[in-house]
């Protein structure tokens, strides 16, 4: 309108011409005049997509490495299966490999060692998976007279800060070539299971020492975290044991409690402060989750409670990152089961979970299962895309602006944590030949609730006339498994999904014409 306004001087005694430029800004878009809604029913069916649900823990020792077994994987993500003492099946597409490297605690990696890792990267990208990483030196305790209230007795068996940044530097190499299977990465290293807390080096804040973590022990916890951080890609995260980890890694070893948590605008922005995402290995397992959220303290402050601090702390930093974990004790029973007797879904839900271990610890995750919500939490663990109804131009012309809208809901506890392109395709009816159009919109900002997706895109000047329908794909950020559907994401709707692809058919023919 401002374009014709400022020429109307110019062409007012020109009508013909007048009506031309009003053609060609119209035909600049799309025809609005005709357009198709399109809605969509809601799938029910349980099946697998990538990064979220259920994990199948594969460990293994330095001093006996039993690799990957790839068919084995391949089954997990592809058949629903029971492990370990869980009552209920699952699809499978993330692992959690922790490789203990009870070999090398005062010495490098050797070669063979880190072939073996390598192999296992092949197996896993092979099986069409990914894997949650940690390495650790030890799994395992001893008891004794000492003052600790759970009887594990120093010396806990890790190794010392050189050699841990040594083995991380050799590792760094490896975990830069197979970024792309790699879900993330978690802290590890430090104490036993590589929890953070039983250890020979960084500050024992167990009975059996100070009782805290002194600023020498969070200083040094901060360099291990910081060298991890730098020895992957930017766009792969790291969780740690406890949101305290995060807190003294962005503030210093004097940091509080109550620290701030990160600005919306701030997430994903490839910062090492915002690429720390967390894992509680004793979810719902007590009031604090074991230790999950208490204050260790520093130099001039107390071990002390902090349970209603962290965990709001835990809440709002956990929409941007990963977060997963396992239970380890049916102790808090029945706070930690179904509601209405317990909270676990709504714990879930306010700490967005992307992801559990199903083989521990099953007494308690088998309650969720006979209690009758493990059907949802299945479903819900991490992101959930549902859509609801679409609106589309009926016609197009080749090298204008295709303007469309969705609506769509997350019912999961969370959004994608990795980055991943969303990629709106045109198949010509006839030929089959396709093209693809990225969008703007970030998939990691698909919260949880309501999603509108709006996006003005522009068809290729090439492309020829012809019916195209139209389908939209959210692959894998890595080139190495972009064109995979296994590492596609699955919308929960009935008659879209085309598995051969892994492209979500939008149910619409649009006609392009040059």
């Amino acid at each position: 309108m401002e374009l014709l306004i400022k020429h109307h001087n110019l062409f007012r005694n020109n009508k013909k011409y007048l009506f031309f430029i009003i053609l060609l800004i119209c035909f600049s878009f799309c025809a609005n005049a005709q357009r198709a809604t399109v809605f969509y029913k809601e799938s029910d069916d349980d099946f697998p997509n990538p990064e979220r649900g259920f994990y199948i823990p594969h460990n293994t020792h330095a001093s006996g490495f039993i690799p990957l077994n790839e068919e084995r994987m391949k089954g997990d993500r592809t058949q629903q299966k029971k492990h370990g003492s869980a009552t209920y099946p699952v699809y499978a597409t993330i692992i959690l490999r922790e490789y203990v490297l009870d070999s090398f605690t005062n010495k490098p990696l050797s070669e063979s060692f880190l072939n073996k890792v390598e192999n296992d990267f092949t197996i896993v990208r092979n099986a069409g998976v990914k894997m949650i990483l940690r390495f650790s030196y030890i799994d395992k305790t001893h008891s004794g007279s000492c003052p600790d209230k759970e009887k594990i007795c120093p010396p806990y068996g890790d190794a010392p800060k050189d050699v841990m940044l040594n083995h991380i530097a050799q590792l760094k190499p490896l975990l830069q070539k197979n970024a792309d299977i790699i879900a993330v990465l978690q802290e590890g290293f430090i104490g036993i299971w590589g929890e953070n807390f039983y250890t020979d080096y960084f500050g024992d804040a167990s009975e059996n020492a100070a009782g805290k973590i002194v600023d020498e022990g969070w200083k040094d916890r901060n360099e291990l975290l910081k060298s991890l951080l730098d020895a992957l890609p930017k766009d792969r995260m790291i969780q740690v044991r406890t949101p305290q980890i995060k807190q003294k890694f962005v503030y210093g070893p004097r940091a509080s409690a109550d620290s701030k948590p990160s600005a919306d605008s701030a997430a994903y922005n490839f910062t090492d402060n915002e690429r720390i995402g967390f894992h509680n290995d004793c979810f719902l397992a007590s009031k604090d989750d074991y230790g999950t959220f208490v204050d260790y303290g520093s130099s001039v402050d107390p071990k002390k409670p902090a349970n209603e601090i962290l965990r709001k702390y835990f809440e709002n930093e956990s929409r941007f990152g990963p977060v997963g974990g396992e239970t380890c004790d049916d102790a808090f029973s029945p706070e930690n089961d179904c509601a209405p007797a317990g909270h676990a879904e709504e714990e879930m839900r306010s700490m967005h979970y992307s992801f559990l271990n199903t083989a521990y610890n099953n007494t308690v995750n088998n309650d969720w299962d006979s209690a009758g919500c493990m059907t949802s939490i299945k479903r819900k663990l991490g992101y959930h895309f549902v859509l609801q109804k679409a609106n589309f131009p009926a016609r197009c012309k080749a090298g204008a602006a295709l303007n469309f809208s969705a609506e769509l809901k997350n019912s999961g506890y969370a959004s994608p944590f990795n980055p991943r392109n969303i990629v709106l395709i045109l198949r010509n009816v006839q030929t089959q030949k396709e093209y693809f159009i990225t969008c703007k919109a970030d998939v990691r900002r698909w919260y949880t609730g309501n999603i509108n997706w709006n996006e003005s895109v522009k068809i290729p000047n090439d492309i020829p006339a012809g019916k195209y329908e139209l389908f939209v794909n959210l692959p894998d950020n890595y080139a190495s498994l972009a064109g995979r559907p296994e590492y596609s994401i699955r919308f929960a709707n009935e008659n879209i999904w085309e598995a051969s692809t892994g492209y979500n058919r939008l149910n619409h023919t649009i006609t392009i014409s040059q």
